[in-house]
């Protein structure tokens, strides 16, 4: 007598890693890296080195045409954008906590809301006032006296949005009494301001208390990770204004 038996082997599926190609000097770059780290993520970090150019190569603009960091390998999807990303990877790993991403739909939409905001008001300031005051300069190349001081008066109404509106009903964006995605998206952006000579970082940033605080609550709400991912930056900061002090006693 033969009997067949019904057990099935299952042989267990290759897990796809998550590939991050990005930059840590990137200011959404550190915003994926950060959520990826403070919630469990597996991924592999590939650095796209923006100084020598990597982002317009043949091999990653396959990748992301659009020649920018960060982009995510997800098996066989591809997608770029940071806040694309984060809502994304929020939306797909089931251990991510509710709060970056809310399910409440009027949560979810004060999110999204801070999210469309950001990059023509803060994003827009920020970026202006780093090209003029520190991009240029590294490169020998003259900064345009008009578009700097335009970028800071965009980045110093942007602040005082921050300051007064998103800020006015609790500790982090949108009256949240945790962070969301969009508080890490907003706070890689003001921390690149930290490329600043410690004068003009000073003088731009020193009247928004509620802001600075924000920052200091986000640090120690994803700490340790921050500091990490932040290390870079902290590096080049130092760098900058060593120089910057060599250069005023030579």
């Amino acid at each position: 007598m033969f009997f067949v038996s019904t057990l099935k082997y299952q042989i267990p599926e290759r897990k796809m890693t998550l590939k991050v190609y990005c930059n840590r000097m990137s200011q959404p770059s550190r915003a994926i890296l950060i959520f990826c780290k403070m919630n469990g993520i597996d991924f592999e970090e590939i650095t796209i080195n923006i100084l020598k150019g990597e982002q317009h190569t043949p091999e990653y603009k396959a990748i992301n045409p659009m020649s920018q960091v960060p982009t995510i390998v997800d098996g066989d999807f591809t997608l770029f954008e940071s806040h694309a990303i984060l809502i994304y990877l929020s939306s797909k790993y089931p251990g991510v906590a509710s709060h970056w991403y809310p399910s409440d739909l009027v949560e979810r939409a004060k999110v999204h809301s801070v999210l469309d905001w950001h990059h023509a008001n803060l994003r827009r300031g920020s970026v202006g006032v780093i090209v003029n005051n520190v991009i240029l300069p590294q490169n020998g190349l003259p900064s345009n006296p008009q578009a700097a001081e335009e970028a800071e008066k965009t980045l110093e109404k942007a602040l005082t949005v921050l300051e007064t509106f998103w800020l006015k009903d609790g500790p982090f964006l949108a009256g949240r009494s945790q962070p969301s995605i969009a508080d890490l998206n907003l706070v890689s952006e003001v921390m690149e301001l930290e490329l600043l000579s410690e004068e003009l970082h000073d003088r731009i940033l020193s009247p928004y208390k509620k802001v600075l605080q924000w920052v200091e609550d986000t640090k120690s709400a994803t700490a340790p990770h921050f500091e990490e991912i932040h290390g870079d930056l902290f590096k080049t900061r130092k760098e900058f204004r060593m120089a910057a002090k060599s250069g005023k006693t030579e």
